[in-house]
């Protein structure tokens, strides 16, 4: 099993970026997809975007499609969220969850969430 930690959240004004960090302990980390997930207030954990084992293969919800990047280093265990054009209404908590399938293609594969990340994005 793979222990994830997030890093790099915070409060940025509209039109910003910030740069998320998952770092993973764990000697399966190359062997897993990861993928990123954001919870609002009051309202459920939506997928964000997710990175197959190889970084080949990338997906992203529409909300985030050209405003997000995923990327992986395989070396440090550790998969980045490059967030540019930031809206408020991006603004929740970012987990950083990964899929024993290494395929990253379904949202529901994912587990061994991390702790949490809180972004504001203020108007």
């Amino acid at each position: 099993q793979v222990q994830l930690v997030e890093s790099g959240g915070g409060l940025v004004q509209a039109g910003g970026s910030l740069r998320l960090s998952c770092a993973a302990s764990g000697r399966t980390f190359s062997s897993y997809a990861m993928g990123w997930f954001r919870q609002a207030p009051g309202k459920e954990r939506d997928f964000v975007a997710a990175i197959s084992w190889s970084g080949r293969n990338t997906y992203y919800a529409d909300s985030v499609k050209g405003r997000f990047t995923i990327s992986r280093d395989s070396a440090k265990s550790t998969v980045f969220l490059q967030m540019n054009s930031l809206k408020p209404e991006d603004t929740a908590v970012y987990y950083c969850a990964a899929d024993p399938s290494g395929l990253g293609s379904d949202r529901y594969n994912f587990g061994s969430w991390g702790q949490g990340t809180q972004v504001t994005v203020s108007s």
